[in-house]
C-alpha cells in the first residue's frame, strides 16, 4: 500500500524542482470531464460546474461534501455525525448513479455505490461536476452525472504549507503540503488528518487520514507521463442502531482506500495524439461491533465484517484531428472487478458466518467526435460494453452548442446511461440468491440550457431544464416468483425533471453568487413494492430528494490579504421512511436553512525567506438549525473553527 507513494517521493526528491504545465494540454479555460480530451467549456453541451480548490480553501471548506452542497442539482444526504455514510443524489437519480473519479480513476464500488465521508479538499486543484448521463465515455455508474476530483500539481521553486485548526465538537485538523518542479518535472504531495469527537454523547469519534501525491514528467514538448496516488484511512465510531437510537458503546466502522494511476500521453504528429493509462482502486471496509459486556447476550449482540474490493482498468485511446476544427477519438478499455467478503454474527441462537468471493471482467470500445464550427459546437459519442455477466450494452450521447452573440450561448444534450448490477446482485451472497440474468439499470435523458454574460463578463447567468427516465431498476424481493429462484429483478421505473438557475457577479472587491433548483420526481412502476411504507410507491416522490433548493453567497476580497465569505442555503422538505416500524412509516423531513461564514486573512506576508502566516476562521450552521437528511439521524448544530496556515518557499 505504501510503495507507490515511496516511488513518488523518490522522484520528487531526486528532481530539481520548478515545473512546466502539461505541455500537451494546459487546463486553463478547459474542462476534462465528459469529453475524451480537454475542451473549451463553450463547446461542451453538458452543464459542468468547476469548483476551485483555492476558493474552497479560502472558505475553509475541508470536506468535499460541503463543497458539493453548493452545486445546483446536487443533493447531499449525510446519515448523522461527521464520518457517517454520505451519499450524493444528482438530478433525482439514485445515489449510485454518480460516477466518482479521482485523477481519472473510478473509485465507486462495483455497481456504483460510493461513501463521500472520507474525501477532503486538501491537495485538490479543482472539482468538476458534470450533470447528465456520461456512460457513452465512462461506462457504468455515470448514469446521472460525474464528480471528478483533480489533484494539485506544482510549479516554481519548492514550496510548502502547514495548516491546523480546531473548534466545536472537539475538531482537530492538521495538513501539510509540498510542491514544485523543474526540468520538465512537477510534483505535489499532501498529508492530512481530521478528527472530531462527534455530536452524540458517546462513541461518536471520527478520524480521517489522507496521503496523496502526483508527479508529472515531460521528457520533451510532445510527451507527458503522470503518476498519481491517494491513500486514505478512516474510522467512524457510531453508537446508533438502524433507527438512530444511541445504544451502543463500541460499534466501529473502518475503511482503507488506495488509488493509483499511471498515464502516458504522446503527440505522435500534429494530427495524432495517443494516451495509455493503467489504474486501480482498492478498498477495505468493515464493521467491528463486539459484545458490549457479559450481560449482552440477547438477540444479535455482536457482529464483525470485512470487505475487500478492487477495480483495475487499462485504457488506450487515440485522438485524431480530422480537419481544422474537428477531432475524433477512438478507444478501448479492459477492466476487472472483484469483491471478497467475510462476516460473523453472534446471537442467542448461536454464531453464524458468511463468505463471498466474486469477480467479473468488462471490455469496452468507444468513439467520440468534437467539432468547433464557428458559432456551432458539436460533440457526440457512443460506447459498447461487453460484460462477462450481462453481455453487450450500448450507450450514446449527443451535445451541441450555439453562440448567438459573444455574450449568449445555447446548449443541449441528449443521451443514455447505464448502471451495472452490483456483484452481490449478480452472485449469490448470504441469504440472497443473485440473478445471473440481470441487465443494467438504464436512463434516457435530455436537457437544454442557456448562458448569458453582462457588463463585459462581470455578470454571468445560466439556466438548464432537464428530464430523465430511469428504467429496468433492480429490486429485491423476499418471495421470488419461482420458489428457490433469484431475489433480484429488473422491474421498477421512475422519472425526474427539473430546472436549475445560477448566476455570478464580480463587482470590484465583491463576488456574488446565487442558484436555485426545482426538482420533480415520480415513481412510475413500483415493481415488487406494494405498501405505502415501501421505498418505491407508485405516483410518489423518490426518497431523500428535496423538491427545491436555494443558495446565495457573498465574498469580500481583501487584495493580496485574503477573503471574507458568507453563504446561505435553503433545502426544501423531502420524503423518507421511519424504518423502526414494520412496515416502515412514511415521513417528511422538514426544510432547513444553513448559514455559514468565515474567511482568511494574511497577517504576515512571505518575503525574503520569511514564512507567510494566514489566519482562518469558519462558522457552519450558524443559525443552529436542527435538521435531518436521513430520518432519525440528527446533523451537527452550530460550529466554529479557528486555525492558521504557514507557507514556506516558492518563487
Amino acid at each position: 500500500m505504501r510503495s507507490p507513494f515511496v516511488v513518488l517521493a523518490a522522484l520528487a526528491i531526486a528532481s530539481p524542482v520548478s515545473a512546466r504545465q502539461d505541455p500537451v494540454y494546459p487546463l486553463d479555460g478547459l474542462v476534462v470531464t465528459g469529453v475524451p480530451q480537454p475542451t473549451e467549456r463553450a463547446l461542451v453541451g453538458y452543464q459542468v460546474s468547476i469548483l476551485s480548490g483555492v476558493e474552497l480553501r479560502e472558505r475553509g471548506v475541508v470536506r468535499l461534501v460541503d463543497a458539493l452542497r453548493g452545486v445546483p442539482g446536487v443533493a447531499v444526504v449525510e446519515g448523522g455525525s461527521f464520518g457517517s455514510v454520505t451519499s450524493v443524489f444528482m438530478r433525482g437519480g439514485e445515489s449510485d448513479y454518480v460516477q466518482v473519479l479521482v485523477d481519472g480513476v473510478p473509485v465507486n464500488e462495483p455497481g456504483g455505490a460510493y461513501d463521500f465521508s472520507g474525501l477532503t479538499t486538501d491537495n485538490v486543484e479543482r472539482i468538476e461536476v458534470l450533470r447528465g448521463p456520461a456512460s457513452a465515455l465512462y461506462g457504468s455508474d455515470a448514469i446521472a452525472g460525474v464528480i471528478h476530483v483533480i489533484t494539485r500539481g506544482g510549479s516554481g521553486g519548492p514550496s510548502g504549507t502547514i495548516s491546523g485548526r480546531g473548534g466545536t465538537f472537539g475538531a482537530r485538523d492538521l495538513a501539510a503540503e509540498v510542491r514544485g518542479g523543474s526540468g520538465g518535472v512537477s510534483y505535489g504531495f499532501s498529508v492530512s488528518e481530521t478528527r472530531t469527537d462527534g455530536i452524540l454523547d458517546f462513541n461518536n469519534e471520527f478520524r480521517n487520514r489522507v496521503l496523496s501525491g502526483v508527479v508529472r514528467f515531460s521528457p520533451d514538448e510532445r510527451s507527458l507521463i503522470s503518476v498519481s496516488t491517494r491513500l486514505g484511512r478512516r474510522d467512524f465510531h457510531y453508537p446508533t442502531d438502524g433507527s438512530g437510537n444511541v445504544v451502543d458503546r463500541n460499534a466501529l466502522n473502518f475503511a482503507n482506500d488506495f488509488t493509483y494511476a499511471l498515464s502516458l500521453a504522446r503527440r505522435v504528429t500534429d494530427r495524432v495524439r495517443i494516451e495509455l493509462a493503467v489504474s486501480s482502486h482498492e478498498g477495505e471496509n468493515g464493521t467491528d461491533d463486539t459484545q458490549d459486556g457479559p450481560a449482552d447476550t440477547l438477540g444479535f449482540y455482536a457482529f464483525t465484517s470485512l470487505n475487500a474490493l478492487q477495480r483495475t482498468r487499462a485504457r488506450a485511446q487515440s485522438h485524431v484531428r480530422l480537419g481544422e476544427a474537428t477531432v475524433g477519438t477512438v478507444g478501448l478499455e479492459v477492466s476487472n472487478q472483484s469483491l471478497r467478503s467475510f462476516s460473523e454474527s453472534q446471537s442467542e441462537f448461536g454464531p453464524s458466518t458468511g463468505r463471498a468471493d466474486m469477480e467479473r471482467w468488462n471490455r469496452a470500445a468507444f468513439g467520440h467526435v468534437g467539432a468547433d464550427l464557428g458559432r456551432f459546437g458539436v460533440n457526440a459519442g457512443a460506447r459498447l460494453e461487453d460484460n462477462e455477466r450481462f453481455g453487450g450494452s450500448a450507450t450514446w450521447h449527443l451535445g451541441a452548442t450555439l453562440t448567438l452573440t459573444p455574450a449568449t450561448r445555447l446548449r443541449g444534450t441528449v443521451g443514455t446511461g447505464i448502471k451495472e448490477p452490483t456483484l452481490s446482485e449478480h452472485y449469490s451472497a448470504g441469504f440472497a440468491a443473485g440473478n445471473p440474468d440481470l441487465e443494467p439499470e438504464r436512463s434516457r435523458s435530455w436537457e437544454i440550457g442557456a448562458e448569458h454574460e453582462l457588463l463585459s463578463g462581470a455578470v454571468t447567468l445560466a439556466a438548464s431544464w432537464f428530464a430523465q427516465r430511469f428504467h429496468d431498476l433492480i429490486q429485491y424481493t423476499f418471495s421470488p416468483p419461482e420458489p428457490g429462484g433469484p431475489n433480484y429483478f429488473n422491474v421498477a421505473e421512475a422519472n425526474a425533471r427539473g430546472f436549475e438557475a445560477e448566476g455570478q457577479a464580480t463587482l470590484g472587491a465583491i463576488r456574488l453568487a446565487a442558484d436555485a433548483t426545482w426538482l420533480d420526481t415520480e415513481v412510475v412502476d413500483a415493481g415488487f413494492a406494494s405498501g405505502p411504507g415501501d421505498t418505491f410507491v407508485a405516483g410518489q416522490r423518490l426518497l431523500r430528494r428535496p423538491g427545491h433548493t436555494l443558495g446565495a453567497s457573498l465574498t469580500y476580497v481583501l487584495p493580496a490579504r485574503g477573503s471574507l465569505p458568507v453563504s446561505t442555503r435553503r433545502i426544501g422538505d423531502r420524503d423518507d421512511r421511519d424504518f423502526s416500524t414494520f412496515p416502515a412509516t412514511p415521513v417528511t423531513l422538514a426544510a432547513y436553512t444553513l448559514l455559514s461564514a468565515g474567511g482568511e486573512v494574511t497577517v504576515i506576508e512571505g518575503a525574503g525567506g520569511r514564512p507567510a502566516v494566514t489566519l482562518t476562521v469558519r462558522g457552519e450552521n450558524l443559525l443552529d438549525d436542527a435538521h435531518q437528511e436521513a430520518f432519525g439521524f440528527a446533523r451537527p448544530g452550530r460550529a466554529l473553527y479557528v486555525g492558521a496556515r504557514v507557507g514556506l518557499g516558492g518563487s
